[in-house]
Formats: C-alpha cells, structure tokens, sequence
C-alpha cells in the first residue's frame, strides 16, 4: 500500500512539475485547489498582480457576451464546466450599459449568478460595467456608481470579486485626462466605501492606449490596473510593444477581453498571432481573459452556431468553434 502511495504522490509531483514547463505556454498547478485557496485576495505590488501571499499570479479565463443577450450561459454547470475542464481560474461578466443595465436592471440578476456561481466554485469573477456605444464613460456615471455600490455592498465580503469599471471608453473627444480618469477618480470611491478589492480602469481607444494613462495614472489609491484590448487578427507585435512599455513606465496591465479574430470578433482565427499574444502574456505574467461564451456563430465565440442550446456545459470538441478548440487547448497548458 505505501508503495502505491509514494507512487502516486511521485506520479503528480512528475504532472505538476510537467504542467509548469513548457516555451511560453500556461503554467498548470496540480495542487488540488481552488483558484481563490490558492491565491486567495489579490493585490497589486508595482505592475504586478499579486496573491495574498505576495507572489506574482497570472490568472486566466473566459468572458461572457452580453448578458442581456446570453446571459443563460452565467450560471454554475456553464463556470464549473470552465473551471474544471478548461482550467479556467476566473469569469467575466459582461453587463452592457446600453441595451442592458440602462434599458432592463433585472438583467442584473445574471451578475449576481455569475458572483454566486464563482463564490461556490472558488473561481475569481469580473464584474464588467461594459461601456461600448456611449463611448464616454461620464455620460452614464450616475448608473454606474448605483450599480457598483449595489455589488459592493453586498458582496462587500467577497475577495474574489474584481471590478472592471469602463470596459471600452472610444471616440475622438474621449481622452483619458478629460473623460475616463475624472470617471475613475468618482467610481473608485464607491467601491472603496465597502471593500479593497482589485479594481481595473478602462483606457482610451477601445483600451488600447496604455501610455495616456501612464503619463498621469490614479494616485492615493491601492489595488488598481488598467486594462489592454487585443484581437489577434487585428493587433500584433505594435500592441505588444505598447504594453511592455507601459509595464516599464510602472502601470499595472491587466487583459480583460482579448479575441482569436478580429476586432470585428469575426474574420476567421488567427492561430499563430493568438499563440504569440498569449505566450507573451504568459512570460510577463498578465492575466487575461478571452471573449467570450456563446453561441451565436462568430468566429471569436467559442461554441459553434446555437450548440448547448441550454447552457450546461459538458461540451465535446464538436461542440467547439475554432476559437473555443484553440483557446480550451491555451487554458489548459497544451498551447
């Protein structure tokens, strides 16, 4: 029996330390754990995303689409599903301004699903106030203040929890001095009357331009990263040079929403410009997450055109669009 036991022990030693090595691809752990009893909260050390314990983490996930539009995929067969088979370690949930929270709250129930669902499964979620064709953050800053001020009352107790508070902030008069910093600097402290949790600030140009805001980022304030936007299919190598720049003017870069395609979320996938972002990101250690779940047949989804129709994961590889077999295969260490 001892014999079959250091067996197995050696067996997962020899599969931990194998999940880790490998040219830029994903670090596996094979500890047992949940994401959030490994890392428990987060915290920000100069750009770098931090476990409780102060060690560097990258964590890696999916978004939903719009919840408005397939909400139906925020609940916990859908997560546990990406969790366990995809290693997924966090999931975005995507609340669209227009044509979502400003039109119907009770779309709001599919946050707190997507809370309830990571808090039971130990994952880490986004909660994604996701700006898009208001293209000014300020103009909807009361909605978002009473909607982050609902979530962080209540959850208030949720280390797992993390903020993205203007998704895509765009259009030429939308800077970061002028528009989407002075929507940060009101938002942020609604949060922070309740919790210190992770708080993650959009940037101009669809995020895309990392270096406004390095020239004057938020000050006075802990726990804060500024997201970067890619399709691989649209953004290669400039993108890249963008963000190491902005890691070594000392802001902390976080990827809340990268695509396979282009920006379009269509245009086929772009495998080998996909594998250089993420084994780039892999080697800076930034944390991303990849657009997104559903079913609704574009090419940067990732199942194909209405499978699992009622959202219960357990998907076969021809369940799979391009995208999702690619994206499933980076999640796990094998790309």
């Amino acid at each position: 029996m001892k014999r079959i036991i250091f067996k197995a022990i050696a067996l997962l030693s020899f599969m931990t330390l194998f999940a880790s090595c490998g040219g830029g691809k994903r670090k596996i752990l094979s500890d047992g754990k949940t994401p959030l009893e490994r890392y428990g909260a987060l915290n920000v050390q100069g750009t770098q995303l931090c476990g409780q314990d102060g060690k560097p983490v990258q964590l890696c996930g999916m978004s939903s689409h719009g919840l408005h539009w397939y909400g139906k995929y925020a609940n916990y067969d859908v997560i546990k599903w990406l969790r366990d088979d995809w290693n997924c370690d966090i999931w975005r949930a995507a609340m669209y301004t227009r044509g979502g929270y400003l039109g119907n709250k009770s779309v709001v129930s599919k946050v707190i699903d997507s809370i309830e669902a990571a808090k039971q499964l130990g994952i880490y979620v986004i909660v994604d106030w996701h700006i898009l064709s208001d293209n000014d953050p300020l103009v909807n800053v009361d909605a978002a203040a009473e909607f982050f001020d609902m979530i962080a009352s209540t959850y208030a107790d949720c280390p797992n929890i993390i903020y993205e508070i203007c998704n895509e902030p765009n259009g030429e008069d939308v800077t970061w001095d002028g528009n989407i910093k002075p929507f940060a600097e009101q938002i942020i402290p609604v949060i922070r009357k309740y919790c210190d949790n992770l708080i993650i600030v959009g940037t101009p140009i669809w995020s895309s331009d990392l270096l406004s805001a390095a020239k004057n980022p938020i000050t006075g304030q802990k726990n804060i990263m500024y997201t970067y936007h890619f399709y691989a299919g649209t953004t290669g190598q400039d993108g890249r040079n963008v963000v190491s720049k902005a890691i070594k003017e000392g802001l902390p870069v976080f990827v809340t929403e990268w695509g396979t395609t282009q920006a379009s979320g269509d245009g086929g996938v772009f495998e080998k410009e996909t594998l250089e972002w993420t084994r780039f990101m892999a080697k800076k250690k930034i944390s991303w997450v990849n657009w997104s779940v559903n079913n609704k047949g574009e090419d940067s989804g990732v199942l194909k055109m209405n499978k699992d129709r009622n959202a219960k994961g357990g998907w076969k590889e021809e369940d799979l669009s391009k995208s999702g077999i690619l994206v499933r295969k980076i999640l796990r260490g094998e790309e």
